[in-house]
């Protein structure tokens, strides 16, 4: 097992982050714009991403904010399982390693990992991308996957990681989503000066 992310290993899940859920949880656009910045970054990396969707007819779609920077051809899986594992058409393209994010920490993303891990896929959780209605069930979530053999990384930290290296084409993409994604706050307050 390896503890880093490899970019020819890794597939991106990305859960039910869908517009139903904008108004029950409370760090919402914060877990889109993450999970929003992890397609990007995947995408420019050529990692394949499962996009799911919990009920579209009741929760609705992926929210825009991250249904815009899909890669042509991404359809959504719908599914009313919980596990986006279960879900009719999941399929990692021979991956078996993948970057959890979405929505809800201690349901469905849980319960993916958790499946994930029973199959012997390595699994890592980007916990500034994953998102529920209640603090204490986000961190239970949390920990019961940590515990059950998931590591918990970061959007910046993955992203990196998969990367690798610096002054590469992708790097410079990933460069750029980062400093939207997490600006450096120095660089800021100079650029306003100038």
């Amino acid at each position: 097992m390896s503890a880093k992310l490899q970019p020819d290993r890794t597939a991106l899940v990305v859960v039910d982050v869908q517009e139903g859920f904008r108004k029950a949880i409370p760090d919402f656009d914060a877990v889109a714009k993450s999970a929003a910045t992890l397609v990007q970054g995947a995408e420019a990396m050529g990692i394949p991403i499962v996009v799911t969707e919990q009920y579209p007819k009741g929760l609705g779609e992926t929210a825009p904010e991250v249904a815009e920077h899909l890669p042509e051809g991404t359809e959504p899986l719908e599914k009313v399982v919980f596990s986006a594992a279960d879900a009719e058409g999941f399929d990692l393209a021979g991956r078996d390693q993948v970057l959890v994010c979405g929505i809800e920490t201690h349901v469905c993303v849980n319960q993916t990992v958790l499946d994930l891990l029973d199959v012997g896929t390595e699994v890592q959780v980007a916990e500034d991308a994953v998102g529920s209605r209640t603090e204490e069930n986000k961190r239970i979530g949390l920990h019961k996957m940590e515990r059950a053999g998931a590591v918990l990384t970061s959007v910046e930290t993955a992203l990196f990681e998969l990367l690798g290296r610096a002054g590469t084409d992708e790097f410079k993409t990933v460069q750029k989503l980062i400093l939207e994604y997490a600006p450096n706050p120095g660089v800021e307050r100079k650029e306003r000066i100038m």
